[in-house]
């Protein structure tokens, strides 16, 4: 089993840490993890805005990337998810059928479903509160989305129960959409904003010190918040805490 691992272009350039602690994860779960070089975006931001012939060309080039590899791996449910859901479509009218996309995991579900480890090495020992994506939770099913009323399960939860020391919550409503949601965040810059506030809000309320997710995005928007309004809570990957200490 040969995973390639994907980090996507604004982890690389914002979070690179994530993705070195994306690799040092894998390869202590005993993984054969390999990083291919000249990397870059996926092509979700071009979409999301309209521009699909600059998407597809990105598209075609990821796909020959990663082509030799059995799991693609990366460290952003959204990233992912448009990499599955998407390329099929962008790629429609090549000679060969995408490769990527039947084969593309985020690295929580990767490491929860196919890998399933009973203990990671890691010790965390903080309150965190889970911070729920809304493409994680309702397109790539890391956790039971309330509005289905089926039995609860989290992935991540799951997950971070196995870190040694650390203190898990939710907040009040789990999966409500924390506001940034890409183009979004842009063209709504005031709605955004304030569920962004209401989401730490509801974080802070738990007494957690950090606010963990699998998506860099949703933490990126929040941390943004909590920076320029001083509030006492941090946000950290929960990669980063799956691999504290390796």
């Amino acid at each position: 089993m040969k995973v390639g691992l994907f980090i996507p272009c604004y982890i690389n350039a914002v979070y690179p840490e994530v993705g070195v602690a994306s690799y040092k994860l894998l390869k202590s779960l005993g993984v054969d993890v390999d990083y291919p070089l000249d990397q870059t975006c996926c092509g979700q931001p071009m979409a999301n805005a309209g521009f699909e012939n600059e998407s597809k060309e990105l598209a075609k080039r990821f796909d020959r990337l990663f082509e030799s590899y059995d799991y693609i791996v990366g460290p952003s449910a959204s990233c992912v998810v448009f990499v599955r859901d998407h390329y099929g479509n962008l790629l429609e009218g090549e000679k060969h059928r995408c490769a990527s996309e039947g084969k593309i995991y985020d690295i929580c579900e990767f490491i929860h479903d196919v890998v399933k480890p009973s203990s990671f090495q890691a010790s965390f020992p903080h309150k965190v509160s889970i911070q729920n994506s809304c493409h994680g939770v309702r397109l790539m099913k890391l956790s039971s989305p309330s509005e289905l009323n089926i039995p609860y399960y989290n992935k991540l939860r799951d997950l971070l129960s196995l870190v040694k020391d650390i203190e898990i919550v939710e907040p009040e409503r789990p999966d409500e959409c924390c506001g940034f949601g890409g183009m979004f965040a842009v063209e709504e810059h005031d709605v955004s904003g304030q569920m962004g506030r209401d989401k730490v809000k509801r974080h802070m309320a738990t007494g957690a010190e950090y606010i963990v997710g699998a998506d860099g995005s949703c933490l990126m928007h929040q941390n943004g918040i909590i920076s320029r309004e001083k509030l006492p809570i941090k946000t950290i990957h929960i990669v980063q805490v799956l691999a504290a200490g390796l």
